[in-house]
Parts: structure tokens; C-alpha cells; sequence
């Protein structure tokens, strides 16, 4: 039986790209400007958190939690530092 998605997966797919998107992007870019990558992880675990919360994994919906707390942490910390990738740490 083959069924389609519902909103809540959909929601869960966008979130799963932005994640992929940002990891991607960190390993792609040399400098990568934190803002872009700790939002979209940010965005990505919250759009998967949305779908985790209708179709419930609880280790799954744990570790989007982590996921996000991670990415508020470097973004709070680009922020104080006013970094935005032009310089990087040794």
C-alpha cells in the first residue's frame, strides 16, 4: 500500500535539507560564516521537531534538542565575537 506524505513529514524533509544543506556547506566553504551554518542547523532542527512532535521518536526529538541547543550556542558566540567567517581561529 503505498500512501502519501502528510504535512508533518514534508515538514520533516525541509528540515533534514536544511541540516544536510549546513553540514554541506561546512565542509564545502573554507571560511564558513557561522550565521548561515548555526541557523540552518537551528532551522533544520526545528522544522524536524515540528514533524518528531506529530509522529513522536523520542530519541530522535532529544537529539534535535541538542542539535538546536548546539546551534543557539554558536550563534550566541558569532554574535559576541562578530564573526561572520572572514577570519579564522587557529
Amino acid at each position: 500500500m503505498v500512501t502519501g506524505l502528510d504535512w508533518a513529514s514534508v515538514v520533516g524533509f525541509f528540515g533534514t535539507a536544511c541540516i544536510i544543506g549546513a553540514y554541506a556547506y561546512l565542509t564545502l566553504k573554507d571560511k564558513p560564516n557561522p550565521f548561515v551554518l548555526h541557523g540552518t542547523n537551528l532551522a533544520g532542527a526545528a522544522l524536524l521537531t515540528v514533524s518528531l512532535l506529530v509522529h513522536t521518536n523520542w530519541p530522535s526529538l532529544v537529539l534535535e534538542g541538542f542539535w538546536a541547543a548546539i546551534a543557539i550556542y554558536g550563534l550566541i558566540k558569532a554574535i559576541r565575537t562578530g564573526r561572520k567567517g572572514q577570519e579564522r581561529e587557529a
